[in-house]
């Protein structure tokens, strides 16, 4: 995250340094990952040669006093009481609390414990925004809004406002003028508040589940949980594959993953000394240069998806969804890359955040809990872990859907792609 060079969250923000004082070889790294992928698609393709994964139809039920317990109304209301009493107190530090991110815990809370706190809470527990957001709970407050009808929602929306809500807060966080600001965090959060409670008055709080950015985000994330829902109903502990093919494949779906992609990738140099020294001399002016500069790994992403999709059709033959078949084995390569850029900033700024909003930001500061040998392994590893867990969604997804003649070949651009996303989210790393 990189909210101004000056900026106390900024230093956190990635923890290994420069390429020169690195803990590890850059060498091995692309060594270690480049044989992982190989092996793994050798491996897959010498042994798996038929699918395994069964979406939502499976699963090993839990006791029924437990989904009980977590779907009581009590339950439920609980949460959200939680969620919007969470917002309520970000909204009171914003309107009452100084405009300085050392002394307001209000932009940690945003940036830190909701943005990069989602992902552990939604890999441990499953979408845990949809009970927890706190606009769905006003819009249940709103008795008018829920009882006149409303117009279903067209199926081409699909996900991409769910993506252009993620594209504007990832913007939010890494391009505009003073993110921290307690004035743009309050601008922000009304648009947004305002424009979701238009829209869920018109399509109904489906809107939310469709829509809001950060149901999206943690739903997404929430398909590698072992917690899930099958198709009947019930509460289940599941192999994670399982819920990962369950993905929905949707219109904007690929926009949504292109987004934590590229963003993260953004983060990623965007406190590189050259690039800051771009911010600060481009004729354009720092915000529409930082715009360009996030826009562009996006695009990126975007395409080389694109083409792997178009070389897969060419190898494998006709499908009726050649960009969607295989956008779910991107979530784990997303994970991959949040993990390793985000998770020194969550352990040492999320405590922070809790003791401000504590009354109790006068203890000494959190350190990481990870040298810089761990950190680099474990930044290292989680990016490669990212991409042979998306290979092996990638393969069963192809052994599924074209004859085993072909399924192989056609996993060809799709190494080709992992390869060249691994490259680029090490040399991030590395940067």
């Amino acid at each position: 995250m990189v909210l101004h060079p000056a900026d106390p969250l900024t230093a956190l923000a990635h923890g290994i340094g420069s390429q020169h004082d690195l803990p590890i070889s850059p060498f091995y790294a692309f060594a270690g990952a480049f044989t992982a992928l190989f092996v793994s698609f050798l491996a897959l393709g010498l042994l798996w040669s038929s699918s395994r994964f069964r979406g939502d139809r499976s699963g090993l039920a839990l006791p029924a006093v437990l989904e009980r317990i977590a779907d009581a109304p009590a339950t439920r209301t609980a949460l959200r009481g939680l969620g919007l009493a969470a917002a309520l107190a970000v909204l009171l530090s914003l309107l009452l609390g100084p405009d300085d991110p050392a002394h307001n815990p209000a932009p940690g809370a945003v940036y830190v414990l909701l943005w990069v706190g989602l992902v552990p809470a939604s890999l441990l527990l499953g979408p845990v925004w949809r009970l927890l957001n706190p606009l769905r709970t006003l819009y249940r407050l709103l008795p008018r809004a829920r009882r006149q009808a409303h117009a279903p929602l067209p199926a081409r929306l699909g996900q991409w406002p769910a993506a252009a809500g993620l594209f504007g807060f990832t913007w939010l966080e890494l391009a505009a003028p003073d993110p921290a600001s307690t004035t743009t965090l309050l601008i922000a959060l009304a648009v947004y508040t305002a424009a979701h409670l238009a829209l869920a008055a018109r399509f109904g709080e489906r809107w939310f589940a469709d829509a809001d950015a950060f149901e999206a985000y943690s739903a997404l994330l929430a398909r590698l949980s072992p917690l899930g829902r099958r198709s009947d109903g019930r509460l289940v502990l599941r192999n994670p594959f399982h819920g990962l093919d369950a993905t929905p494949e949707r219109p904007g779906l690929v926009a949504a993953v292109c987004v934590l992609l590229g963003s993260t990738a953004y983060d990623g140099y965007s406190d590189n000394p050259s690039w800051i020294n771009t911010l600060q001399t481009s004729p354009l002016g720092r915000t529409p240069t930082a715009t360009l500069g996030l826009l562009a790994p996006i695009a990126l992403v975007a395409t080389l998806y694109c083409l792997c999709a178009a070389a897969t059709r060419l190898v494998c033959g006709p499908h009726p969804g050649p960009l969607t078949a295989f956008a779910h084995s991107l979530v784990p390569i997303a994970l991959g890359y949040l993990v390793a850029h985000y998770f020194s900033l969550l352990v040492t700024e999320g405590p922070r955040t809790v003791s401000m909003a504590l009354g109790t930001d006068n203890a000494p500061e959190p350190l990481p809990p990870l040298g810089p040998g761990g950190l680099a392994a474990l930044q290292v590893l989680a990016v490669v872990t990212g991409h042979v867990l998306g290979v092996i969604a990638a393969h069963d997804r192809s052994v599924r859907l074209f004859p085993p003649a072909r399924a192989v070949a056609g996993q060809l651009p799709l190494l080709a792609l992992m390869i060249t996303y691994t490259i680029g989210g090490i040399g991030l790393l590395l940067n």
